[in-house]
């Protein structure tokens, strides 16, 4: 493994919606040292697209139902509208970012998740040797900083729609091979808090065991399911550390008092 290290930052939530916010978070993203990526989400965007248009978003645990005409919708406003502001506005902060679907490059395919209980329609599940860590690696080396919007493709010209949770922490695990990966979740809340209603009650760290029984007790729910998940399933596959936190609290992250720190014990 390479002695480098790397920032994965997944930026999520209702700072997307808010232009404001958001380039506050880009200014802070633009200003961490070293190799980082960005994957970010835009589904409530997406929502609001839809609703104009005639559509209705369906989701299922934090999930979205993406149909055909969904995917033309996610895809116009994950990897045009909000990739290409994003990248613009890291541009300004003299970040040199680079846009990217998973089909760019050929950087992350997915297979079409497999009809079970609930049929997705056009979502991608990324499996284990998804991720093209070399190419990815050549814009790391050529100083570029990649930002991953949550579409990937097939390999067969079929583009899919992928959590964003989940391409991010498959690429801290395919990327955890060649850097020491740290991989940060950024949203709008300070971190995973025992009571939603109080910003204050940030859980500092959270194992796998308590995880379980939050979640049991459904002080963990919803949408915050799956970015657990993934977390977890990051760190058992030698991902260093994985935080969870307010996205305008990014500049904490160096001093270690950034959010909810998860740890498998």
């Amino acid at each position: 493994m390479s002695n480098s290290t790397l920032h994965i930052i997944k930026i999520g939530g209702n700072i997307i919606d808010d232009s404001d916010q958001l380039a506050v978070f880009l200014e802070k993203f633009a200003a961490i040292p070293g190799k980082k990526i960005l994957v970010h989400g835009g589904g409530k965007i997406a929502t609001r697209l839809a609703s104009d248009l005639g559509l209705e978003a369906k989701m299922v645990d934090g999930r979205r139902i993406t149909d055909e005409k969904m995917l033309d919708v996610v895809t116009m406003v994950y990897a045009g509208l909000t990739s290409k502001n994003i990248v613009a506005t890291l541009q300004k902060y003299d970040c040199d970012a680079l846009g990217l679907s998973g089909a760019d490059a050929n950087v992350i395919k997915a297979i079409k998740r497999p009809v079970k209980d609930i049929d997705y329609g056009f979502a991608g599940d990324i499996l284990a040797d998804s991720v093209n860590t070399l190419s990815i690696k050549k814009f790391l080396d050529a100083g570029f900083t990649p930002v991953f919007s949550a579409i990937t493709h097939n390999g067969n010209g079929q583009l899919l729609n992928t959590n964003a949770d989940t391409i991010a922490s498959s690429l801290a695990l395919a990327l955890s091979e060649l850097y020491e990966t740290s991989l940060i979740y950024c949203f709008e809340k300070n971190g995973v808090l025992a009571d939603i209603n109080d910003e204050d009650s940030v859980i500092e760290s959270i194992n796998f065991e308590n995880f379980k029984k939050l979640k049991s007790r459904g002080v963990i729910s919803e949408g915050m399911i799956p970015k657990l998940d993934n977390a977890f399933n990051a760190i058992s596959k030698g991902v260093k550390n994985v935080y969870i936190g307010n996205a305008l609290n990014l500049h904490l992250f160096q001093q270690g008092k950034f959010g909810t720190c998860l740890a498998i014990k």
